[in-house]
């Protein structure tokens, strides 16, 4: 599998495929680096740390809520960026954005995270104090897909997100006998997401202003840093404007539902 080329500005419909498969594709220069560079300048005074004192990058993550509006908002509504959410999920069945979702930002250091657990992100169920709690169904009740946001540039050894490709179809298999009420996190990682160990991994690496659009379904974990510089990241939902529809015509169904279609029509 290519070590994650820059993608055309559009999608094509190989690339599309490449989706269903693989349950993601990375847009290279989704968001231009000066926006990535100006929204690093915002959240460096809100992490406590100093970006040329590395004696105050003390803790290995700190996270950051939900920011909106100036550039966290524009780097949602990037031309390319609206382009690919109509061709992955379909035009007028996703919502805009004006923030940028959490940032899990990564320090360099020997201790364990503690957050590095392989999951999904759930999607429904939030009422539930306990995150394992959290449910998701077959048709994805609340997301269409996410998203990871490169803020930084992020090398190997940077704590790239780590995927488990083609995860995003076991997924779906475990979550169809359990219809629209889906299963929890904590049921989902019993049995293993279906199998998605015996999957490939790879890792979400790429420039500052890469976009990783993933399926909602798509099994993912961090890891420890272990580079020099802080990794800066946001991981946003994109919400659906409708409830996605696993009864479409094969012509009208999205990639994100036909990945699901395909997935209970096949045992790949």
């Amino acid at each position: 599998m290519p070590a994650f080329p820059a993608m055309a500005r559009r999608l094509s419909d190989a690339d599309l495929a490449a989706f269903v498969t693989d349950g993601f594709i990375a847009i290279e220069n989704a968001i231009p680096a000066s926006l990535a560079a100006e929204m690093r300048a915002i959240l460096w005074p809100m992490t406590g740390c100093d970006p040329d004192d590395p004696t105050t990058w003390t803790r290995p993550v700190v996270r950051i809520g939900d920011l909106a509006g100036g550039p966290f908002a524009a780097a949602m509504d990037t031309p390319v960026l609206r382009d690919a959410f109509d061709r992955l999920v379909g035009p007028g069945r996703w919502l805009r954005r004006g923030s940028l979702g959490t940032f899990p930002i990564r320090f360099p250091s020997a201790e364990d995270p503690g957050d590095a657990g392989w999951h999904i992100d759930p999607s429904f169920g939030f009422e539930q104090p306990d995150f394992m709690a959290w449910r998701v169904n077959v048709v994805s009740r609340g997301r269409t897909l996410l998203m990871l946001v490169l803020i930084s540039d992020v090398g190997r050894d940077d704590a790239p997100t780590r995927i488990r490709v083609g995860s995003h179809r076991d997924v779906a298999r475990c979550l169809a006998p359990a219809g629209e009420a889906g299963l929890t996190l904590r049921e989902l990682v019993e049995i293993d997401f279906g199998g998605a160990s015996r999957r490939d991994t790879t890792l979400a690496t790429g420039p500052a202003g890469t976009v990783y659009l993933c399926h909602p379904f798509l099994v993912h974990a961090a890891q420890p840093h272990r580079g020099a510089r802080p990794r800066f990241l946001a991981q946003p939902a994109l919400l659906p404007a409708a409830p996605l529809r696993l009864d479409r015509p094969a012509g009208e169904q999205s990639p994100v539902e036909a990945a699901i279609r395909r997935a209970l029509e096949t045992n790949d």
